[in-house]
């Protein structure tokens, strides 16, 4: 009997340490096997990356930084926005970032979502990346430039495409 409380307990432990649910649309065929790139180092990866191409359908100019604080590990998001009243401008925020292994995150995002981040891809010289997560719920093709680097972008999109992600909703950033 005491076998069988002790397994009940831990399917009860087992089941909070489950990774959280992710809402919104898949942009990826979840049949499709994904993984994060074995050339990852985080130290190369640190510095800005511009957002080049996504699939939400809203996506505009976007930036990224990951960066160790005193706080812990943050991932600095930058966005062009407009308020209702037409008023534009740069506003970025520092978000919560946890390490769950070699090139996989989970960011706390504003509204309170947790959501994977993998790096599912890098070129040799990391400028260009791909990442994304297994439930789909985004996919961004990230360079340290703004324009440029078409060879690697197209290399890019031939990652996502690999691993299930619906290359139709990709929106390029302009």
């Amino acid at each position: 009997m005491k076998q069988f409380l002790a397994a009940i307990a831990l399917c009860g432990l087992a089941a909070c340490a489950a990774p959280p649910v992710t809402v919104g649309p898949s942009y990826r065929d979840m049949a499709q096997p994904i993984g994060v790139t074995s050339r990852f180092d985080e130290a190369r990866f640190g510095g800005l990356w511009y957002v080049r191409a996504g699939f939400a359908p809203d996506l505009g100019r976007m930036a990224l930084k990951l960066m160790d604080t005193p706080a812990g590990l943050q991932m600095r998001l930058g966005a062009f926005v407009c308020d209702p009243a037409g008023v534009c401008g740069d506003f970025s925020e520092d978000l919560p970032v946890q390490r769950l292994g070699k090139g996989r995150y989970q960011i706390a995002m504003p509204d309170g979502e947790k959501r994977r981040f993998w790096v599912l891809w890098v070129d040799e010289g990391f400028r260009t990346a791909v990442v994304g997560n297994p439930e789909g719920t985004f996919g961004w093709i990230l360079d340290r430039a703004t324009k440029g680097g078409s060879d690697r972008i197209k290399a890019a999109r031939e990652i996502l495409d690999f691993n299930g992600y619906d290359l139709s909703n990709l929106k390029v950033v302009e």
